[in-house]
Order: structure tokens, then sequence, then C-alpha cells
């Protein structure tokens, strides 16, 4: 609770110092589109934390996310595939994704790093194979799909709440009871904690590992969707590059110990909130380099773990005293 009340009191003087600084962060076009992207990558977000609280990483969410974002045009305009079936296509590839991770990662004991920075390059590689490295879009008759997916709860005036808010609303309601309220729940915290230890307790650790990635690589299957859907085209060579980065961060900000066994949805969901909100002030203050964005980034995630290696040395030597 204290971790997700420190963010949530970071993200409200990220806000303010913006609004104060930043040319145009408070029109009702720039509030629309921080919620349409703290929403896209909460997504993405809820799905890493999944796999980051079994004490493991996915590296592979920006390539997942680049694969389903041009394999459903292409699939739709291309091939003039049916909607149903193509989106059916997007899940079972997704699906197919997180179980290989999963298996190769239980079975064979390789390191999740190692799994999904192959699977990184493996995915975008295929997605420029497919597209012949071709920008994909929803032209052809299929642009209703796209305005359907970005149209906005109107709240009165020119403002209105993206649609994708309701999707992340009701991916997170869903993740927090899973992780908060299902005995399967304190089986990954467990996992996180001390893999041996669930293990001899009864725990099948395998398929609560594979259960994980399974969860993160359809989330991002679904974020590829619905980043598509919003910009209503992809570039293979280029899109979803560096999401993956976004969602860590999201989850580490969030209360998501890399160590594993700690996490929270709402912190993630609050995470995803600052990274934008720091995105945006990089692109609408003036005197700030816009090319340092991804410095920035990696600067959130370094002083997260930092912090957070502090805060376990200081409940260590607390509870040494005691």
């Amino acid at each position: 609770m204290k971790k997700i009340l420190g963010i949530f009191l970071t993200l409200v003087a990220l806000y303010a110092i913006t609004a104060a600084l930043g040319t145009g962060f408070l029109s009702a076009y720039n509030q629309e589109q921080l919620l349409e992207r703290t929403a896209l990558y909460g997504i993405l977000g809820v799905g890493v934390a999944f796999v980051i609280i079994t004490g493991g990483i996915d590296l592979s969410i920006g390539s997942v996310v680049c694969l389903t974002g041009c394999g459903l045009p292409w699939l739709l305009v291309k091939h003039n595939c049916p909607p149903w079936l193509a989106l059916l296509a997007v899940v079972v590839v997704s699906v197919l994704i997180g179980l290989s991770h999963g298996l190769l990662i239980t079975k064979l004991k390789l390191q999740p790093f190692v799994v999904t920075l192959c699977g990184l390059l493996i995915y975008r590689g295929i997605t420029r194979g497919f597209t012949a490295d071709q920008s994909q879009g929803f032209e052809g008759g299929f642009e209703g799909l796209r305005s359907v997916a970005t149209e906005k709860i109107s709240l009165g005036g020119s403002f209105g709440i993206p649609w994708t808010w309701m999707i992340l609303l009701l991916v997170a309601v869903l993740s927090w009871i899973f992780l908060n309220k299902t005995i399967y729940g304190r089986y990954l915290r467990a996992l996180g904690n001390n893999e041996e230890a669930a293990r001899f307790s009864g725990i099948n650790t395998d398929r609560m590992v594979i259960l994980a990635y399974v969860v993160c690589s359809l989330l991002a299957g679904l974020g590829g969707v619905l980043f598509v859907a919003d910009v209503g085209s992809a570039q293979s060579s280029d899109f979803g590059n560096f999401y993956e980065l976004y969602a860590i961060a999201a989850a580490v900000l969030g209360g998501c110990s890399l160590r594993g066994g700690e996490g929270t949805v709402i912190g993630v969901v609050i995470g995803a909130a600052v990274m934008q909100v720091l995105k945006n002030m990089i692109n609408l203050v003036t005197w700030i380099p816009t090319h340092i964005e991804f410095a920035v980034v990696g600067a959130v995630i370094l002083v997260a773990v930092v912090a957070d290696e502090l805060v376990k040395r200081a409940v260590a030597r607390r509870r040494a005293r005691g």
C-alpha cells in the first residue's frame, strides 16, 4: 500500500509540474491522448506484471505487439480474412508464443532473459518477412473496425474517455481478482518468493510459470491490436519498438519487485500513467530535449530497482534487529 501511495503522489506531482510548464498539456485533445496511451501501455504492463511476480522477465512484448499489430491488417486487407477469424488467429498466435516461452523456461530450464530476447528478434523478423517490410493498414473497407476501436465515451464538450480505458478496466479487474482472490494468485506470489519452497509445498510451479507467460503474451497480442487500431497502420521495422521497456517500467514503478513475489495491478496502472506523463512532459516542455526520452525511461527503471533493493535491505535489517 505504501508503494502505491508513493507512486500515486509521484504521478500527482508530475502532472502538476507538466501542467505548469507544458504548453497545451491540459487541452482536451492532449488529455484524451494521454488517457489512450496510458490505457494501452497499462495493458502491456499488467501482462508483464504476471511474469515479473514469478521472478521472470519478458523482453519480447514489443515484437509480439508488432507481430499482431501488423498481422491483423495483413490478414484482413491482403488476404480478405473474415474479421472474427483474423482476431481468432491473433489470440491463437499470442497464446502459442506464451506457451512456447513457458515450456522452454520450465522444461529445458532456459533463462527467461535468453528465451524472450530470442523471441524479440524472431517475431520481428517473421513479421518483416511476411509483410515484405511494407506498412500494413486498414484500407479497403476495414476502416470501420478502426473507428469502432477508437470511439470515445463523451463527457460533454470536446472531451471523452477512450474505449481502451474500458478494456484496461476489465483487464485490471480480472487480473486483480486472479492475483488477490484466487489460490492461483497466491501460488504465483509463492513461486516468486521461493520457487523451491513452493514446489515442495505441492504447487505445480511449471504450470504457474507457463500460465504467467501465456497471460503476458495474450495481453501483448491484445495491445498490438489496440495500438494498430489507434494509429491506423503499422510498419514492421519499428512498430512496437521498446514497448517492453515502458511495460516493464510501469510494472516496476507500480511495485513489482524484479526479484519476484510482489506486485499490484493498481500500482502497475499508476506506473503506466507516470511513464506517459513523463513522456508528455519531454514532448511539451520546450527546454527539455525530446531525444532523451529513452534515457529518462532507463533512469526511471534504474531508480525503481535501486529503491526496491534499498527497501528490502532496510526490512531485512529491521527483522534482524527484531
